[in-house]
């Protein structure tokens, strides 16, 4: 169960109107390495994974939708007092005549989420080795992200979410060890 506390976890703020970066923001938001797929992977991969790691998926997992809700404040705060015009110009032409501002799950290309995103194979090592390299393909996208924008405000939110995206795989390493420490213990039935 989980307790929602109605506030972001960590400020977003923005400084100006930038539809463009907006557009790029969304490969975190709908994308196969974004937010939405991490939270849903880690959320269902903890059915087939050791118990002694549940947890940590769960709050990773749960982590997640947090970071989604803070990448939907980015791209709303950017797009706000955007100008049909503006939107058009920065590549959400075809976004605006299908959801006017509403935020869609998809990439910054534009191609809707799908569930193919989402890994699970059920053998715990494969499944923790596919959230490390997730949680760095994450971590890479925000580095991008914050070098395609002069906005210090809003960098300093992606560095925040790109901060989180170490930690979460150095969990998972970490994680790995326990798993592998536990195949090794000798059994006695």
């Amino acid at each position: 169960m989980w307790i929602y506390e109605k506030k972001l976890q960590y400020p977003v703020r923005v400084s100006k109107c930038d539809p463009k970066m907006a557009k790029y923001l969304l490969e975190q938001y709908g994308g196969a390495d974004g937010e939405l797929a991490a939270a849903l992977r880690y959320l269902n991969q903890r059915y087939t994974i050791p118990d002694k790691v549940i947890g940590l998926l769960n709050d990773i997992g749960t982590e997640e939708f947090a970071h989604l809700e803070m990448i939907a404040t980015m791209v709303y705060k950017l797009t706000k007092d955007a100008t049909v015009e503006q939107l058009k110009a920065a590549g959400l032409g075809e976004h605006y005549a299908s959801h006017d501002r509403a935020l869609f799950y998809s990439n910054a290309s534009g191609v809707p989420f799908t569930a193919a995103y989402i890994q699970a194979k059920g053998d715990p090592l494969a499944d923790l080795y596919e959230d490390i390299a997730a949680e760095e393909k994450a971590r890479a996208t925000y580095q991008w992200l914050i070098d395609m924008t002069d906005d210090v405000d809003l960098q300093d939110s992606l560095k925040f979410l790109r901060e989180r995206e170490i930690i979460h795989a150095l969990r998972f390493r970490e994680a790995v060890e326990i798993v592998k420490d536990d195949r090794t213990q000798k059994r006695v039935f």
